[in-house]
């Protein structure tokens, strides 16, 4: 049975468009939503977007505040207003994402131990940071006013 482009795309989770130049467009399927990607200035790009490795570490820093945000509705409090600092640091031999770096900053919500154990406990445990390779290194920092 042939599936049409339409139910082929409804299977997806997003289209990739190669523009040229080392650029990409990845379109999500279901909102339509895009975002364009260019290779970094290291590795042969112009850096005039997120790099695909660039979008690998901060996928990681969202995912941990999303799962972080659930768990806190989940739990009767808020985060929000946090923010995040996402570094990644390339390793070579073979070149590759060494290391993320986040830094969390918490906004003054008075938070208690449990409340921080559960934040801290969801860094751990997002889909991403258990997608990903066990020798990358994932340095978490939480900053709590």
């Amino acid at each position: 049975m042939q599936l049409s482009l339409q139910q082929k795309q409804m299977d997806t989770t997003a289209t990739l468009e190669y523009l040229g130049d080392l650029q990409l467009k990845a379109t999500h399927t279901r909102s339509g939503e895009f975002i364009i990607t260019d290779a970094p200035v290291d590795n042969n790009g112009k850096g005039s977007a997120f790099s695909p490795t660039d979008l690998m570490a901060t996928s990681l820093g969202l995912c941990m505040i999303t799962i972080m945000g659930i768990a806190a509705n989940n739990s009767g409090f808020s985060i929000e207003g946090t923010k995040a600092r996402v570094k990644k640091i390339m390793a070579s031999d073979p070149r590759r994402v060494g290391e993320v770096v986040i830094e969390l900053d918490f906004p003054d919500h008075n938070y208690s131990e449990k409340q921080k154990q559960i934040i801290k406990q969801c860094a751990k445990i997002c889909p991403v940071s258990q997608s990903l390779h066990p020798d990358l290194k994932q340095t978490v920092t939480f900053n709590f006013s």
